[in-house]
């Protein structure tokens, strides 16, 4: 959980962060999330994301570059719940997700574009831990994200 609001953040800390303009509705029960960002690019194609939450997470959040694609869902329940188990703050998804019901009840930080019953595909199409852009915003491995109701803050390190 973030120890204060974005927006006062910003103020302290507006010089070496940036704000994402991309709308993001918040679906997981754990509102205020942050942590280290670790990345994911993939379109329609949840195999990548699925090994990264299988990883042991150490508080880190994924950040998923799912090319604003709301045809098919990166993540549903399960993979949202082993998240949780292996220690991920979260996910800022850039596409859909689905049992947006359950991930609902998890305490489990999700941000997504919207959400979509359709499964995704399982070729592991993509890459980990390159650095992807959207909203305004650079999200690099090892920067931090921060993440509340007033949207999404990024710095080159961890902020207070």
């Amino acid at each position: 959980m973030n120890a204060r609001p974005n927006a006062d953040l910003f103020d302290d800390h507006g010089n070496i962060s940036q704000t994402c303009s991309t709308q993001f509705q918040d679906y997981g029960a754990t509102r205020q999330f942050a942590g280290p960002i670790r990345t994911v690019q993939c379109f329609r194609d949840n195999q990548l994301l699925k090994a990264l939450l299988n990883e042991p997470g150490n508080g880190a959040v994924a950040i998923v570059d799912g090319g604003g694609s709301l045809e098919s869902a990166l993540m549903g329940d399960l993979i949202a719940a082993k998240g949780l188990k292996n220690g991920w703050a979260g996910v800022v998804i850039l596409g859909a997700i689905r049992d947006s019901a359950a991930i609902g009840k998890m305490n489990f930080g999700t941000k997504a574009l919207g959400v979509n019953a359709a499964k995704s595909s399982k070729d592991g199409v993509g890459t980990v831990d390159g650095g992807v852009e959207f909203g305004g915003v650079r999200f690099e491995p090892g920067h931090w994200i921060y993440c509340d109701e007033d949207g999404i803050l990024v710095a080159p390190h961890e902020i207070s």
